[in-house]
Parts: structure tokens; C-alpha cells; sequence
């Protein structure tokens, strides 16, 4: 019994410490950059790349993969921006720039996003969302949508039209995350609880 009780206390020890690593090998996979020679190289690798990330959401609970899956939208956009910095002419550094400060945003908005997620019914019920994480997720989506406005103009001098199609996909995917993550914020500060009225 005793044996049982240690080993299971080791066990709960190192668990947290394992999904951490797993967890930290997820978020710094879309920053490793590839790049490709053609359109239909970078088109395989975004099919690939997408594939790799289902893989590695096998090991995460359910919370965390619902996280992740939405938030992979961004960070496949931001692997395919990065890999087609020489397809994109004079203003592929420029996309690769605005692609890693979206990659920094993408990690931030996990973190709040998994503290949203991870908030206790009780916690919910009595003090309502949690107001901080859900003003960092704002943070971001706002500095995300001017991102994406640069991402469009550079977009718009890019002379190759195949590149300028798939750039415009990827503005599409990021787009749309961004309006579910202003969405999840929104109801996390409308989410008031019991006595959410006193920190009002």
C-alpha cells in the first residue's frame, strides 16, 4: 500500500512537469522556420505542418487541446508566412517580421486563454470571468488587427499573385481567430458572478 501511495505521489509530481515540456515543445514548434522555393512546396508544407500539429495535440488534455486548436489557426499562418519569405519578393522580410510578432501574440493569448479556461465553476460562479486575462486577450487582438493590416498592404505589393492568394488565406485564418478571441473575452468581462458587483 505504502509502495502504491509513492509511487502515485510521483506520478502527480512529475505530471505537471511533463505537460509543461509537451506544452513548451507545442509553442515553440511554429517558431522554427523553413523556407521553400515554390508555391507548391509551401503548399505541402502548410498540409504538413497542419498534420504534425493534430499529432502533437494527442497528448494534451481537453482543455488544453480546445485551446490549441483554435489558436493553431494563427500558428500555421504564422509557419506559412515565415516560410515564404523569399517567395514574397522585397516585402517577404516584412511579413516575416509581422509573422514572428504574431507568434509572440499567439503564446500570450494561450496563456490567457488556458487561464479562462482552466477557472474554477466555483471561482465563475461567486467572483464571475477572470476580467485580466480576458483585457490580455483584448490587448492583443488589437495589436493582432493592425498586424493584419500591414500583413494586407504588404500583401498588396507582392507581385507574384499565387504568393498574394495564400497571404490572403492566412489573413483569413488569423482574421477569424480574432474575432473569436475578442468574442471569449467579451463574455468573460460580461460573466459577473454572485458578487462580481463588488469589484465592478
Amino acid at each position: 500500500m505504502k509502495k502504491l501511495i509513492a509511487v502515485l505521489l510521483v506520478l502527480a509530481l512529475i505530471s505537471p512537469v511533463v505537460l509543461a515540456a509537451e506544452q513548451k515543445g507545442m509553442e515553440q514548434t511554429s517558431t522554427t522556420q523553413e523556407k521553400v522555393q515554390s508555391t507548391n512546396e509551401l503548399r505541402q508544407l502548410i498540409q504538413e505542418r497542419q498534420q504534425q500539429m493534430y499529432q502533437e495535440m494527442a497528448n494534451l488534455g481537453e482543455q488544453e487541446k480546445g485551446v490549441y486548436q483554435n489558436q493553431n489557426k494563427v500558428r500555421l499562418a504564422v509557419h506559412a508566412l515565415l516560410a515564404m519569405e523569399d517567395l514574397a519578393g522585397n516585402v517577404g522580410p516584412q511579413i516575416a517580421q509581422v509573422a514572428r510578432e504574431f507568434d509572440n501574440s499567439v503564446q500570450a493569448t494561450i496563456k490567457a486563454e488556458e487561464k479562462v479556461q482552466k477557472r474554477s465553476g466555483f471561482a465563475r460562479f461567486f467572483a464571475g470571468g477572470d476580467k485580466d486575462s480576458a483585457e490580455d486577450i483584448e490587448a492583443q487582438v488589437v495589436k493582432n488587427k493592425q498586424r493584419i493590416q500591414q500583413l494586407n498592404q504588404l500583401r498588396s505589393q507582392c507581385s507574384n499573385e499565387d504568393v498574394k492568394n495564400i497571404i490572403r488565406e492566412q489573413i483569413a485564418s488569423m482574421e477569424s481567430e480574432q474575432t473569436r478571441l475578442q468574442n471569449l473575452a467579451q463574455k468573460e468581462k460580461e460573466s459577473k458572478g454572485l458578487f462580481g458587483w463588488i469589484w465592478k
